[in-house]
């Protein structure tokens, strides 16, 4: 394979902090941000005297300046005393009242800022906030402005209803201008020792011998290691982690990189699933040689893809060394074994033979690792708090710009919230979900960089099915890449379901399964790019959604999904609508270099318009998988259309095509619509022939030169003589898809390199000259 680099981000700086409550005052144009009116806070850790001269002389000024408006506030008051004996009328004397009231106030605020002092916690912020918002939020609301360094959070920083604002008095968080804050849900490693242990080093390969180095986690007051579960259809975490220079070591595995192979099944119960065999009871063979040496290890593990190339879990496990045999402890994987599945072993210490790779003794609480290479010594942090920050019940808070990391689940969590936002927030290594929104209204999280977390991305869920109303939770704007480290398949950059979320010019690449789950009613993913994700598995969909009638009103429009292949360059697709699920507007976007684009399992009602397919092999699959071997699954589908009230308002006029279902073939993949769409350079119609008759095809060029403006460089734009733009295929509007540069974005340029492969099966398979064959064109 081959890596290029496509257009840039990152960056970071040095880290420590500060937080003071002080007056208001807006910041000058050259901070690069808007005016602040209001009250601010400020916060310093105890004990740090690192202030530079610029935020000390910073401090001072509006110490200084409260205190000015101290004085004038009294001298006020004074002369309102003075004034009112003159007031003309009742009227003229009430105004001045409340004149001398609101200095009253202003001034008692500004006199327990300056009696305060610097914070010492972001704790004793919160409760400052609280205290203002008791006595009535002043105008403009609060900021609390946090200086550079890193917080390690002894407990979770929970916010509440009393923490919020509103929405002409929002309260925001935020790190200084220019300065890294960090708030950490780990703990700090503040130095490895050199491996003593004579029964480590036998086992360590002789080359990581004088490299790996350790520290003990119980003198440094971590005992609690939790326990690593997880896999497909089951909840987990991977308990304890550890992060060395901000960077996610890997428990130490084989091979370091790919699988092995299964070469025989023992089980003695039988799996067949139309046809493909296996055994129930983890109990198989492996031609490796190497499994041998992994019988001395204390805690061995695999993960595997046991089954099916999208379900994944992990064991502990038994090996017999004269048989090359292996034994899962049960509870056995759901669908069985089979001959010919990959796996690899992990958690072996036998196996650090690589920078980056750990291992954890749970007996003694021992780490040892292999450092990456950096400058200076290692910088170590290990996972323990459950989450970092949490929103419960919350109103127009807002988090900007600091480093949310190390979390043993959820970076952030926001529950029952309305307005809150997360903007231009960097939230790495956590060991589930960097942000999960649950219920509310409104909130977004905009401008940030996610990556390095155990499972996906962003989770958006709000709204209500029964009355449609929607959610309204947006991503927007944010980097996600190299997630699902843990659980490695069904976690995607992206996930939206309830009612009514929008996710929008974000860019997300670089992970084994999915970009973006959905499920629900009325989403809508635009401008976004994808590139290189469902790297680890098969039958998968950049963009998925599975099993229901009634999940309907989606639109997936205006987005460039490009070097998406698979598993060993085979069977994934850009946007899989799967086992009936309906509908989806999958309207003017860019397919480019994938084995499948579109893939629809039966399903009904799809619109696909006015998309570009180049390299894509097939452009479309859409199968009656209904009409045969997933005839079963109808009973399970009316159920779910059932439990919603598709026939009252305002389902009857949302969806009324769903009026007449029932009577209407409903296992036939009816109502799909393919109009004014470009193919070329690949293969257009891969539908199943039983499915060709309830389709409409309008229009689509294909196997023609569309005349791009530069289809060497990628840029797919239309020239003005496109035949093309003679069927009415619209321009797309490609300079709004991905990220955009804006004040509210974490790090910019952003650097997010491609990496490509070959697209590996019997559709694609060039003949004797190097080139791809042309194409059979079908229905257009």
């Amino acid at each position: 394979m081959r890596e290029m680099t496509g257009h840039g981000l990152h960056g970071g700086t040095a880290a420590w902090a500060l937080l003071a409550l002080l007056p208001a005052a807006p910041l000058r144009a050259a901070d690069g941000l808007a005016a602040v009116s209001g009250v601010e806070l400020f916060v310093s850790r105890s004990g740090d005297d690192a202030l530079n001269g610029r935020a000390a002389e910073r401090d001072a000024a509006k110490q200084d300046a409260a205190k000015k408006r101290i004085d004038t506030l009294q001298a006020r008051e004074k002369e309102i005393d003075a004034e009112l004996p003159r007031a003309d009328d009742d009227a003229a004397r009430r105004k001045l009242e409340q004149e001398k009231a609101d200095a009253a106030a202003e001034r008692r605020k500004l006199e327990s800022v300056l009696a305060s002092g610097p914070f010492a916690t972001l704790e004793r912020a919160r409760e400052e906030v609280r205290r203002l918002k008791a006595a009535g939020l002043p105008a403009g609301g609060v900021t609390v402005w946090i200086a550079a360094g890193t917080y390690e959070l002894q407990r979770t920083l929970a916010f509440t209803a009393a923490d919020g604002g509103t929405a002409e008095a929002p309260v925001v968080w935020r790190a200084r201008p220019g300065e890294e804050v960090r708030l950490s849900a780990g703990r700090a490693v503040p130095a490895f020792q050199p491996v003593t242990d004579a029964a480590a080093l036998a086992r360590l390969p002789d080359a990581a011998r004088g490299r790996v180095v350790q520290a003990d986690l119980p003198a440094l007051g971590v005992r609690d290691f939790g326990e690593m579960g997880g896999g497909f259809g089951k909840s987990g975490l991977p308990g304890l982690e550890l992060f060395v220079n901000d960077q996610p070591m890997g428990i130490a595995r084989y091979p370091n990189e790919g699988f092995l192979r299964i070469s025989e099944v023992l089980g003695k119960t039988e799996v067949n699933v139309r046809g493909t065999k296996g055994c129930k009871e983890g109990l198989f063979r492996t031609d490796e040689k190497r499994v041998a040496a992994w019988a001395k290890e204390k805690d061995p593990r695999v993960l595997g893809y046991w089954f099916w190339d999208w379900a994944d879990e992990r064991h502990k496990v038994r090996i017999d060394a004269g048989t090359l045999t292996l034994e899962v402890t049960p509870p056995y994987h759901g669908y069985g074994y089979r001959q010919g599945q990959w796996f690899y072993g992990f958690n072996l210490l036998c196996e650090i033979d690589q920078p980056g790779e750990w291992v954890l003794d749970r007996e003694t609480g021992i780490v040892y690792v292999w450092p990456p290479k950096g400058p200076g010594a290692p910088r170590g942090m290990v996972s323990v708090l459950k989450e970092a920050v949490t929103l419960t019940g919350v109103s127009h808070l807002t988090l900007r710009g600091l480093v949310i990391e190390g979390a043993r689940a959820n970076g952030v969590e926001m529950s029952g919230c309305t307005a809150c936002a997360l903007v231009g927030c960097t939230i790495r290594n956590h060991g589930s979900w960097a942000v999960r929104v649950e219920g509310g209204a409104g909130c977004v999280v905009r401008g940030c960089d996610v990556l390095g977390t155990g499972d996906g991305g962003i989770s958006l869920s709000g709204g209500d099915r029964k009355t449609l109303a929607p959610g309204g939770h947006a991503a927007e704007n944010n980097h996600i890449h190299h997630y699902s480290r843990w659980n490695r398949t069904y976690r995607p950059g992206i996930s939206l379901s309830g009612v009514g979320q929008r996710a929008a010019n974000n860019l997300i690449h670089h992970a084994p399964h999915q970009a973006f789950g959905f499920s629900g009613n009325d989403h809508v993913i635009e401008y976004n790019e994808v590139h290189n994700v469902c790297e680890e598995s098969n039958d998968a969909g950049v963009m998925y959604a599975w099993n229901d009638w009634a999940a309907r009103g989606h639109v997936i429009r205006h987005n460039f999904i490009h070097h998406v292949y698979g598993h060993e360059g085979r069977g994934c697709s850009g946007v899989y609508l799967d086992d009936h699920f309906s509908i989806a507007d999958i309207v003017g976007n860019i397919f480019y270099k994938m084995p499948r684009a579109i893939q629809i399992g039966g399903g009904r009602d799809a619109t696909i318009e006015n998309n570009v397919f180049v390299e894509c092999w097939p452009a479309l699959n859409i199968d009656a998988r209904g009409l045969g071997w997933r005839a079963y699954g109808k009973d399970e589908l009316v159920q779910k259309l059932k439990a919603w009230p598709f026939t009252a308002e305002p389902w009857r006029s949302r969806y009324p095509r769903l009026l007449t279902l029932l009577d209407d073939e409903p296992m036939a993949p009816k109502g799909h619509v393919i109009a004014r769409n470009i193919c070329v350079d690949g293969k257009w119609d891969g539908n199943e022939p039983k499915a060709r008759p309830y389709l409409k095809y309008v229009d689509n060029l294909v196997d023609e030169d569309p005349r791009f403006v530069g289809r060497e460089k990628g840029d797919f734009r239309l020239r003005p003589d496109s035949p093309a733009l003679k069927r009415g295929f619209k321009p797309i509007p490609v300079e709004k898809i991905g990220l955009q540069k804006d004040a509210a974005r974490a790090s910019w340029p952003v650097e997010h390199p491609v990496t490509e492969h070959e697209i590996r099966y019997a559709e694609k398979r060039a003949p004797a000259g190097g080139k791809p064959a042309k194409p059979a064109g079908g229905a257009r």
